[in-house]
């Protein structure tokens, strides 16, 4: 587990300030926050912060900016209960706790050197938006580089104005597709996996997948990297969603003998594939 440069408690909240609020959907904002006294995060991809809000209660959230981004990070926050439906509300200025970061992220300085692929649904999106923008400011450290996109609907997709930015790169393979497209939609429909045929062909042993998005996407897309050839080591799946308390008290996450906020939230197939709950 990986934290700020004060590990000294991680029980206690920081005060944080909201620097910025921005609507990405009705049901989701993204908030940028900084932290006390110019403190740095000093998260890496993948990992989640404890977000609390004082008074109302505590709820885990992935970290979507990429480590690159200065003293500012942020957390893409989708209104489905009580803490973020207050947080929905906030504004620039107003305060936050946080605690962390938590958790082990994508390994990216071990992936150097290889083909990247990321396959992203829905919200989970927003923790691999970080890895996105990590490979982009780092690109020549990394090969070819493929994002695939699903969401619901058009309007469903987050971060709309950066996807046009992905897609109309030379530094990326961006591919989106959705489940329910309107009648004037002119790209893919259909659930992610019927992306997998549009990648070219790559070298498994150079190629890593990194997963996140609904619980229902997982095995299709585990057995789609497998018609690629990856061996289990290189898919590698965050089971953000399991989140809770972040220190391994709760046992909110536990998965048979692993949890997933200490030994995860990203783990190889071959950590998981055995553990029936965890996909």
């Amino acid at each position: 587990m990986q934290s700020i440069e004060d590990k000294t408690n991680l029980y206690a909240p920081m005060i944080s300030t909201i620097k910025e609020v921005k609507e990405l959907t009705p049901t989701e904002k993204v908030f940028t926050v900084e932290l006390p006294d110019g403190k740095t995060l000093g998260h890496k991809s993948g990992q989640f912060v404890e977000m609390t809000v004082f008074g109302v209660g505590e709820a885990p959230i992935s970290i979507c900016s990429s480590p690159t981004d200065g003293k500012h990070f942020q957390l893409t926050i989708r209104k489905v209960g009580d803490v973020t439906g207050v947080v929905h509300n906030m504004k620039a200025g107003e305060k936050l706790g946080i605690r962390g970061p938590f958790g082990w992220g994508f390994p990216m300085e071990e992936l150097k050197g290889n083909n990247i692929v990321i396959v992203a649904g829905g919200i989970g999106l927003a923790p691999l938006r970080s890895v996105i923008n990590y490979v982009l400011h780092n690109r020549s450290d990394y090969k070819e580089f493929h994002i695939l996109h699903g969401a619901r609907t058009p309007d469903d997709r987050l971060f709309k104005d950066e996807l046009q930015k992905w897609e109309a790169s030379g530094n990326v393979n961006y591919l989106e597709t959705v489940d329910k497209p309107p009648s004037d939609w002119k790209g893919h429909s259909g659930v992610i996996t019927t992306l997998f045929k549009h990648l070219p062909k790559m070298d498994p042993a150079k190629t890593f997948a990194l997963i996140c998005g609904p619980p229902v996407m997982y095995k299709y897309v585990i057995l789609e990297c497998g018609v690629l050839g990856l061996p289990d080591s290189h898919i590698l799946a965050s089971l953000e969603r399991r989140m809770k308390c972040g220190l391994g008290k709760c046992g909110h996450c536990q998965i048979n003998g692993l949890y997933c906020c200490q030994q995860g939230p990203v783990f190889t197939y071959t950590q998981i594939k055995h553990l029936e709950e965890a996909l």
